[in-house]
């Protein structure tokens, strides 16, 4: 087994890494990495139905997609990543106790008693530490999941907090859970950096074969360039979405709004307001400029300022 301490905190680099490692290696990989403040949502997700749009806006919180399913997962400095990828002969070898249990024998090392919950979690005391998923690539399974160990909760809730009901499609949907820190529950104090080396080391002593190993310059590009080419495009973060309806009541300083769209590969394809501060003039051409548009915040705003409308936040932000 290859044990990697991926150093570079780009969400979307680190997520092209495991389709890469996934689909070039042929060793079994246990991976460490952690990213920036980030947003990531699971494979068959609607990305604006799992996220407080304005507040990931607004606190430069970035947005991802990965390539497994699941839930949306908040990651950020204080959040340590880990990586399972390992060839199977058969669907019995694919076990999320199985994967995880590498990881409950660090955290037992270290005083604290992880339970499996489900198909997708880790509880210490009944909280949820540690949201898992997975995906399989011929006969070779990817196994991930967040270890919360010093991470901002706060941030954390407010990035996916949603408006109950805005979102209407077949979109596979987050379980919302309560969740705590490792660190919580640790006899003694510990940073992340220590939590991180402990992970490593404990690993390799489960597996004296293990070696610690870095990605070659060569493949860090390639990497780099499938980042740029998939994962860091809109495409795959917002028009990958299954097809949503959306509609939302807001109260401006004006009057109440409420706003209804459809919306397919991520672009508006109808419109409809209700908005009595509005003439129906106006309502119909706003409605007419969003269709064909992507359901994202500059194209929203730019329509509105097209129409003759001023694009302040509380308005862009009624429909989203």
């Amino acid at each position: 087994m290859l044990c990697i301490h991926l150093k570079e905190t780009d969400p979307w680099f680190c997520l092209a890494a495991e389709e890469f490692l996934l689909k070039n290696y042929q060793e079994d990989i246990f991976m460490i990495w952690q990213s920036e403040d980030t947003v990531v949502a699971g494979k068959h997700q609607n990305m604006m139905g799992e996220i407080n749009y304005r507040y990931v806006r607004e606190h430069g919180i970035r947005l991802a997609r990965r390539i497994s399913g699941g839930g949306t997962v908040f990651h950020d400095r204080g959040n340590v990543n880990f990586t399972c990828i390992k060839s199977v002969s058969g669907p019995q070898e694919i076990s999320f106790s199985r994967f995880t249990e590498p990881v409950r024998e660090a955290l037992r090392e270290l005083g604290v008693h992880a339970v499996t919950s489900g198909r997708n979690d880790l509880l210490v005391e009944g909280k949820k530490v540690s949201g898992n998923a997975e995906h399989v690539y011929k006969n070779r399974v990817l196994h991930h999941g967040t270890l919360l160990f010093n991470a901002d909760l706060a941030a954390l809730g407010h990035a996916i907090r949603v408006v109950p009901g805005a979102y209407q499609g077949k979109a596979v949907q987050s379980n919302r859970s309560t969740v705590a820190n490792i660190a919580e529950f640790l006899p003694a104090v510990m940073t992340t950096g220590e939590f991180i080396a402990h992970l490593l080391h404990s690993r390799l002593r489960q597996d004296p074969e293990s070696l610690m190993a870095e990605l070659p310059h060569a493949e860090q590009r390639e990497i780099s360039r499938l980042a740029e080419e998939k994962f860091h495009t809109r495409e795959w973060t917002f028009f990958y979405s299954p097809a949503y309806h959306f509609m939302r009541t807001t109260s401006l300083p004006a009057g109440e709004i409420t706003v209804h769209l459809q919306v397919e590969k991520g672009m508006i394809t109808a419109a409809h307001l209700e908005a009595p501060f509005l003439t129906l003039a106006a309502r119909g051409e706003v409605a007419r400029a969003l269709s064909g548009l992507p359901h994202l915040y500059e194209e929203v705003a730019d329509t509105l300022a097209g129409c003759g409308l001023t694009p302040d936040d509380d308005l862009v932000y009624a429909f989203f």
